[in-house]
């Protein structure tokens, strides 16, 4: 369980096929505090850490977590959003995330709007997720207000902190970024569904 709120910006320093999976090598400064086994978004995709190696830690992502994220899209140098699972009696800063993403979308627009910034994103609405004029969503395992909600896209307006703490210093245009919608909004769309079908 995680809460949107990210700790640390990770580099990635090795990526390694094997077989169906990928191994991932991030550098980061909160290595140190990092244990075998232990959950860590990154991106908002949570993954095992599988080793540690001073500074560097590996985790590894099997097919079906390459399939539905953009971390098969990762190269060596890349920036990711390391947010480690929350402790139980921590406050809840942002939303209850469960770093298991949902879909990618791609970043249509971004503008700066004297001293904030908006990002614009894009979905495939196929797959039935939605947001909510004012709901939360979690990109790239940032926890944010969703603004001008729309079928198939929203924006998300992002303060200075944000924008330097995180990877959406790196986003422009076309890139893809991982996004989990609303828990609770998932349940409700499909408690809405079964009553609809009954």
């Amino acid at each position: 369980m995680f809460t949107g709120i990210i700790e640390n910006i990770g580099v990635i320093t090795n990526l390694k096929d094997d077989l169906n999976n990928l191994h991932i090598t991030v550098k980061s400064t909160l290595t140190p505090e990092l244990k075998i086994d232990q959950s860590v978004a990154h991106n908002g995709v949570c993954l095992t850490v599988v080793a540690i190696n001073n500074d560097e830690y590996t985790v590894t992502a099997i097919q079906e977590t390459l399939n539905k994220t953009n971390l098969g899209t990762l190269k060596i140098h890349d920036k990711v959003n390391l947010e480690r699972a929350m402790k139980l009696g921590d406050r809840l800063d942002g939303h209850i995330v469960q770093g298991h993403v949902d879909q990618t979308a791609v970043c249509e627009h971004v503008e700066e709007t004297n001293g904030s910034w908006i990002f614009t994103f894009k979905y495939d609405s196929s797959l039935n997720n939605i947001t909510i004029e004012k709901g939360s969503v979690t990109v790239n395992g940032v926890s944010l207000t969703v603004v001008n909600s729309k079928k198939d896209g929203f924006s998300v307006a992002i303060i200075p902190y944000t924008y330097e703490h995180t990877n959406f210093n790196t986003f422009k245009k076309g890139t893809v970024v991982n996004l989990e919608f609303d828990v609770l909004g998932k349940y409700v769309s499909r408690l809405m569904e079964l009553n609809a079908t009954n």
